[in-house]
């Protein structure tokens, strides 16, 4: 449309203008140009709707280019004049009827998009000719017509027989129509809990030979309609994946990713482990093409990469080269590629990427620096013949005093010391050396972490603790806690020189700080400590399980899901749409003779996670039965804990008891009776003993956990 007609003009003048034009105007154009410049203003954002018996009046006019622009302003403002729609429904189904195939599909588009009883009760039957229409462009525009229908009244379709009509056009001769009819079903499908779409071997064959004939957006609608295919032998599947493999040479990447993800289905379906390597083989180099595209398509195609390299990790494993940052990647690619990287890790490749990502960490951008430095740490972890050089690279990092850089390095070492424990002590000198340039919350809890772990082997760790406990009321709560246990661990490793100081910072956790998980732990420790410190030191300095990477990989059902959304937006996001679409529906893996047992298993696993637990009608679960006192193995300390006060009777809040039982108060005994027998007379007090837990002398008084002269008296 011409810039000329974009200028904003006034409704009279319009109305005014069309007036005169039936006079004068045997050839329409006057009608035409005041037609263009009332569309302009509607695009524009002015309001046009004054004009609506004006512009309805040009609809007899058999001239196509006029048509379309009535059509054009029914779609705008029919739906807000439901009076005055009448006007118009008389000459859309003479059009309907017209000889001009595109009249016939411009007429029934148009009503489809006009949701009034009055339009969607007369599109009825003009609807059920065009379906059967001898003009492909009219069934096709027909079949999508149908889902618009959906939209207004679901009943309706049902009623009418249409979604039976789309079924037979699955099989129409024309790819398009194909392509519309299996867009329409799964549109209604996906909406509807009474219509679903499923396909059998002979028709879904059927499908994928019209691919070749059909556009980009038609392949993509039968590409996806093919999960609802279930193969009943490994031979189904595996005949439908030769057919899709040309598809991953297509020039769009929607083509080529959905192509993927059908592929990916299929496999689970085939058992022959030789056959699906190849497949995998042959999705890579497709997938490696992708990464030459723009940004944001190359952001898509990452996304999806990692999800598919942790199902199969076989599609790209040679080609982690691929994904090596460029200086011009925008920080979204560079953040994917990194995951990605790490991902295809492994000890015949982990040079190459350790060097790629220590160059990473001396760029500009700080928050790739922190995720490079991070990745080495997981590396490191994943890794166990890269941990040695690792630690290498960590430590030149951290010689760069870079203030960002050793908030990082300090943090990922922690995680490293876990994974190997007491096998790079020698590098906690040179962590401490920083301690005074670790300012973030994670940063500063990590060195305290290790300070408090190793503190039998750091000379000055009671220092140390004590200049980190100076403000220790001000410090975030992630740095508390982690102070706290540090501190506890000090004393327990060294009992003389760390009793005033776990006692000062108990007292401050207990009495003078708000969080409740903070002052929990602290009187936690507090009676660990009175009762028995040999069981506190079982708790506290107990061996602690290796992390490990496998924390990072996704639940098997939960990618197996994820997988069917491949190409979409649940793969951007990693969630299932359900999630974050409103009705949408879930799609799982459906059972079959075909599916392999391990995604069978993952199956089911993921159906008894997302299903609430069924109960028979008024069935109500019994309480459970009475726990009968065993005795246990010397030195196990779980009933010891059992047998202890609660917080609310050590803080002195009165609360109403309930009659005694007399069962309840005889087994009571034998566990006290059990706890003298182990740790001598426990008194009814846990702080009883508090002064001697700390190696000080017993007292005679009673010690009041309430009050703070009492509770540092050792």
């Amino acid at each position: 449309m011409d810039a000329k007609f974009f200028s904003r003009g006034k409704i009279q003048d319009f109305r005014k203008e069309l007036q005169e034009a039936d006079h004068k105007d045997k050839k329409y154009a006057k009608r035409k140009t005041i037609l263009k410049k009332i569309i302009a203003n509607i695009t524009m954002g002015n309001d046009m709707s004054a004009l609506f018996r004006e512009v309805v009046a040009c609809m007899p006019i058999q001239v196509l280019e006029i048509k379309k622009m009535v059509y054009l302003y029914l779609i705008n403002y029919g739906r807000g004049k439901p009076e005055e729609i009448s006007y118009a429904v008389a000459n859309f189904l003479t059009d309907c009827n017209d000889r001009n195939p595109l009249i016939r599909a411009l007429a029934i588009r148009t009503m489809a998009y006009i949701p009034l009883p009055l339009v969607i009760g007369s599109l009825i039957e003009p609807l059920r000719h065009c379906l059967r229409d001898s003009d492909p462009y009219v069934r096709k525009t027909a079949a999508i017509c149908v889902a618009k229908v959906f939209a207004y009244d679901p009943k309706l379709v049902d009623k009418e027989g249409f979604a039976v009509m789309l079924h037979d056009l699955m099989s129409d001769p024309n790819p398009t129509v194909v392509a519309n009819a299996v867009a329409a079903l799964a549109e209604i499908s996906d909406r509807s809990e009474d219509v679903t779409l499923k396909l059998n071997l002979a028709l879904a064959n059927k499908l994928i030979a019209a691919l070749g004939e059909c556009s980009e957006w038609g392949q993509i609608y039968i590409l996806d309609s093919l999960l609802n295919f279930v193969p009943q032998t490994s031979l189904d599947a595996e005949v439908i994946c030769d057919r899709i493999l040309p598809r991953l040479q297509h020039a769009n990447s929607a083509v080529v990713l959905t192509s993927i993800k059908i592929l990916l289905y299929m496999m689970n379906y085939i058992g022959d482990s030789d056959v699906k390597e190849k497949m995998c083989k042959k999705m890579g180099p497709p997938l490696v093409s992708l990464l030459s595209s723009g940004p944001e398509v190359q952001y898509v195609t990452l996304r999806n990469i990692l999800l598919i390299i942790q199902r199969r990790p076989s599609v790209l494993k040679n080609d982690v080269k691929v994904f090596f940052c460029k200086y011009n990647d925008p920080i979204y690619v560079k953040l994917a590629k990194l995951e990605i990287m790490y991902r295809l890790s492994r000890e015949e490749n982990f040079r190459p990427v350790l060097a790629e990502l220590h160059e990473y960490a001396s760029e500009v951008d700080i928050d790739f620096v922190r995720k490079a430095v991070r990745t080495i740490g997981r590396l490191a972890i994943k890794v166990p013949g890269a941990a040695n050089a690792c630690i290498n690279v960590l430590l030149e990092l951290l010689s760069s005093k870079i203030s960002y850089v050793t908030q990082e390095v300090a943090v990922v070492i922690k995680d490293i010391f876990r994974r190997y424990p007491n096998q790079y002590e020698t590098v906690i000198p040179t962590l401490c050396e920083n301690l005074d340039d670790l300012t973030e919350p994670e940063a500063k809890a990590a060195i305290i972490w290790v300070i408090g772990q190793y503190a039998h082997r750091i000379d000055n760790s009671v220092d140390l603790l004590e200049d980190l406990s100076y403000n220790f009321l001000e410090e975030p709560v992630e740095v508390q806690l982690t102070l706290l246990t540090a501190i506890v661990k000090l004393f327990l490793q060294k009992p003389e020189d760390g009793k005033d100081l776990v006692s000062k910072v108990l007292k401050q956790a207990t009495e003078e700080v708000d969080n409740p998980d903070l002052r929990d732990r602290g009187f936690m420790y507090w009676r660990l400590l009175s009762t028995n410190a040999g069981a506190a030191k079982d708790v506290v300095l107990g061996e602690k399980p290796t992390i490990s990477t496998e924390t990072d990989r996704m639940e098997r059902g939960a990618l197996d899901q994820l997988l069917l959304h491949a190409a979409t937006l649940g793969s951007i996001y990693h969630k299932s749409p359900e999630t974050f679409i409103r009705n949408a529906k879930a799609r799982w893996l459906v059972d079959s003779p075909a599916l392999n047992p391990a995604s069978r298993q993952a199956l089911m696993m993921s159906m008894e996670d997302n299903l609430p637990p069924m109960l028979p009608p008024g069935s109500i679960p019994g309480p459970p039965a009475p726990r009968q006192l065993t005795p246990e193995p010397k030195g196990s300390i779980s009933r010891d804990l059992a047998s202890l006060q609660s917080p609310a009777d050590e803080l002195g809040r009165q609360e109403e008891e309930p009659d005694e039982d007399p069962g309840a108060a005889d087994e009571e005994d034998a566990r006290e009776a059990l706890a003298n027998e182990r740790y001598g007379n426990v008194s009814s007090d846990p702080y009883a003993s508090l002064g001697e837990a700390f190696g000080g002398a017993g007292t005679s008084r009673t010690n009041n956990a309430t009050k703070g002269d009492d509770l540092i008296g050792f």
